[in-house]
């Protein structure tokens, strides 16, 4: 669901960004949320019907799923996944105002015990998976690295923004995107140089090596500017 068009394959969040809500639709609309979940030994597992739990996981079971809460639903909840794929209403539009519901509405109820079969397959499938845990660990590195060159671009106020109308924090915060986004250019293009100067002069340039190459370093970049005093003008 973003502008440049991009299928994504899989969505990496730290423990903040993921609810029932959010596995469930994820799933639907086909692609995987990872969530970088922490105290992951308090969360609860949630199972079909009266089936034996083992001893080992008897302090992870939630409770059982609502199977009929999900097959009574399940037309309403695909034309909400519809709505989303379709762009008419935003996802986080609408899941802020599941997330607000009652209890008692069924659409959000519904949606909610599909995220816990989510959740807890997610679960499973994480303690087994170290690669996934890899994954996420690299994709959250390249999020904070995001965010920590937009610190960095921050000078004099420390990150605050006291504009006290929303225009004036729209032009800041879009000045700022500006320039995080000048700097990534520039620096994927000097890297896309480099590259190519290496092939051609023979070198090896592979995949597996160019995976960790970001463009999200700035310690070459003199942000403050260079100040340089001409003693004859003294």
């Amino acid at each position: 669901m973003n502008e440049t068009g991009k299928r994504i394959k899989e969505q990496y969040a730290d423990t903040g960004g993921f609810t029932d809500h959010v596995f469930g639709i994820t799933s639907i609309l086909g692609y995987k949320f990872i969530p970088r979940i922490r105290d992951l030994p308090s969360k609860n597992l949630y199972l079909f019907g009266s089936q034996y739990t083992p001893k080992n996981l008897k302090g992870l079971d939630g409770g059982r799923l609502k199977e009929n809460m999900i097959v009574t639903n399940w037309p309403d909840v695909l034309r909400m996944a519809a709505t989303m794929t379709a762009g008419t209403i935003a996802p986080s539009q609408i899941l802020r105002k599941l997330a607000s519901y009652p209890r008692q509405n069924d659409l959000a109820a519904a949606l909610r015990e599909v995220g816990r079969i989510e959740r807890t397959l997610f679960m499973l499938g994480w303690v087994l998976d170290t690669d996934m845990q890899r994954r996420a660990q690299i994709g959250l590195n390249k999020g904070e690295s995001h965010h920590a060159l937009k610190n960095a671009l921050r000078i004099g106020r420390q990150g605050e923004v006291r504009d006290r109308t929303a225009e004036g924090q729209h032009f800041r915060m879009a000045g700022l995107n500006l320039l995080a986004a000048i700097i990534i250019y520039w620096n994927t293009k000097r890297l896309g140089e480099a590259v190519k100067q290496r092939e051609n002069e023979g070198l090896d340039v592979s995949e597996e090596h160019l995976a960790h190459i970001s463009p999200l370093g700035w310690a070459h970049i003199l942000l403050t500017g260079e100040y340089k005093w001409n003693k004859k003008d003294e």
